[in-house]
């Protein structure tokens, strides 16, 4: 009679050790947002969890204090019982009496651990963490009284642990923070878009918007080489011409240099003058303010400058007062919607993959965006934001045609200049990464999955293309950006030649990083914005600038300012 009430308590004891580690585990993985909606609802056991939720570090204080008791009782009493019950049949079998009480011992022993592990831990451990939910609030009732039961108890050990904690500096919680970082919202989106509880595409925006504060004006601008602009004493009908010419709707106006930038003018403007007046009446005439805004302004605030202001561009400036490029609108959206390409624009290539592996990419993309594309490790580098910038930093001067430098395994070759910008670079990957290199960065067994031996801080994410003529990879260059049909770009395609993502609209499904990128978009019509390029080869960020001046007064490619430039491949 005994042994059986020992056995039945045993029992009780298991199921209530599994009601500890089920509570315990439930209110530690639950979803707070859940249980809140769950509880306006009315749910009687969403408000008992949400309860318990408010007072976590108490309730697992219980749960602990309950796994520990039940366990040891479980041990106390059904582990002798379960000997006594194990000895009879060893007697049955001829085991001597003495040798019957030590291996019945030991195998009540492993019985009881067993058991105790698969029914009392493990069975209501996996339940929780599959339906946490439900399983919280199932528990719940039988949770919070057994800590209001013990609540004396678990204050002693509560504020015992909590000397030894502050002794090493750590400051006790009461419960979980319910609100999450960006960086940790970041993480679980790309994981539920993993596995497939997202769908990839949300999952990107979502990303994308994440990223978006922690850029600035300078990682989206359109860098002042590449900005189309018209002077202030010039004709109403240059508005005109180079409306036609360029497809771009919107330019900054110059005063005396591009470091003045004295208003903006729209073809509106220009054409609401009459025909026979055009030629005589000055642009200054007709222009509208614009507004300047700090390179390092984050994009949140710029977005909400230019929409109280109801304007579609604004002019970036330098620490030094000195015109560093231009931004729209639509560069702020294509941050986070991918590139905004209409039914107008042309799709043009942005790499080219020959037959060798090697790739030809412009100079002006940046060393994130190759590697976005081809899946070679690019390093990058506070002194350089291009690919012709890399070159430059790595040669100590002006790059010129056919110069070639190695790093990291990698050859980078200037095949083309215009000026002193780097055009085109060929970029040949490590021989033992090569065929690999030609399969194409979406093959898992390609370049992506190549083992390069860069270290983690000398790595980028990239991009390629042949886009021709500086325009977007819909061929539509952009307001107050260089590069529409000065010069026919020569895109160089050879028999075997690959043209690779001629259009890709929403980035990968890691985008890019938060901070050391800097995105180059350019102004468009109506506002659109040119998919990013880059600025000219070799700029730095506190050094030279082509069609800039340095702090020490040095100047590089001043003219290709206030020329109508050429861009050649974007």
């Amino acid at each position: 009679m005994t042994q059986a009430l020992l056995l039945l308590l045993g029992v009780l004891l298991l199921a209530g050790c599994g009601l500890f580690v089920a509570a315990e585990f439930a209110l530690v993985t639950v979803d707070r947002a859940s249980v809140e909606r769950a509880a306006e609802a009315g749910g009687r056991g969403a408000r008992g969890t949400l309860k318990a939720l408010r007072t976590l570090s108490t309730q697992l204080s219980g749960a602990q204090l309950g796994i520990t008791l039940t366990n040891l009782g479980i041990g106390y009493l059904a582990q002798p019982a379960l000997a006594e019950l194990i000895d009879t049949p060893l007697g049955w079998l001829g085991v001597s009496e003495g040798l019957a009480d030590e291996f019945a011992v030991v195998l009540a022993l492993i019985l009881a651990t067993a058991l105790t592990m698969v029914f009392g831990e493990l069975v209501p451990k996996n339940v929780a963490l599959a339906r946490p939910l439900a399983t919280a609030e199932g528990t719940q009732r039988f949770q919070r009284g057994f800590t209001q039961a013990t609540l004396p108890m678990i204050k002693f050990l509560n504020g015992a642990a909590n000397v030894l904690l502050h002794r090493f500096g750590i400051s006790p919680r009461e419960e979980l923070a319910s609100a999450r970082t960006a960086q940790e919202l970041f993480s679980l989106v790309g994981r539920s878009a993993e596995h497939g509880a997202l769908a990839r595409e949300t999952a990107t925006l979502v990303q994308r918007s994440l990223l978006f504060g922690d850029r600035t004006a300078q990682d989206v601008m359109t860098p002042r080489v590449r900005m189309r602009s018209i002077s202030a004493d010039e004709p109403i009908s240059a508005v005109v011409e180079l409306t036609r010419r360029t497809g771009h709707s919107r330019f900054p106006v110059l005063g005396e240099d591009s470091d003045d930038v004295v208003g903006l003018v729209h073809i509106k403007h220009a054409v609401a003058v009459p025909e026979d007046a055009r030629a005589e009446t000055p642009v200054r005439t007709v222009m509208a303010p614009t507004v300047t805004v700090p390179s390092s302004l984050p994009l949140e605030p710029l977005l909400e400058t230019l929409r109280a202001g109801g304007l579609q561009m604004a002019i970036v400036v330098d620490e030094f007062g000195g015109t560093d490029g231009l931004v729209t609108v639509e560069d702020l959206i294509e941050e986070i919607v991918g590139d905004v390409v209409d039914e107008h624009d042309r799709v043009s290539p942005r790499a080219v993959r020959h037959r060798d592996g090697s790739w030809a990419l412009s100079g002006l993309l940046r060393p994130e965006e190759a590697e976005e594309l081809t899946g070679v490790h690019v390093p990058t580098d506070d002194a350089y934001q291009t690919l012709g910038g890399l070159m430059a930093a790595a040669l100590g001067r002006i790059p010129a045609a056919g110069d070639t430098v190695e790093i990291a395994g990698v050859r980078y070759t200037v095949e083309r200049m215009d000026g002193r910008r780097v055009d085109r670079v060929r970029v040949d990957p490590p021989a033992a990464g090569r065929s690999r290199a030609a399969a194409g960065p979406d093959d898992p067994d390609g370049a992506h999955g190549q083992d390069d031996p860069v270290a983690d801080d000398d790595r980028s994410p990239v991009a390629t293309h042949p886009s021709g003529n500086g325009r977007r990879p819909g061929g539509q260059p952009r307001a107050g950006a260089e590069g529409s049909g000065d010069r026919q770009a020569d895109d160089g395609l050879a028999e075997g030649d690959t043209v690779v993502d001629a259009r890709r609209p929403l980035p990968p499904a890691h985008p890019p990083r938060a901070h050391g990128r800097t995105g180059q978009h350019a102004a468009g019509d109506h506002g659109r914005s040119l998919f990013r390029a880059g600025e000219a080869g070799g700029q730095a960020k506190g050094g030279f600038r082509p069609g800039g001046r340095d702090p020490r007064g040095l100047s590089f490619g001043g003219p290709a300012v206030d020329r109508l430039g050429r861009e050649g491949w974007r």
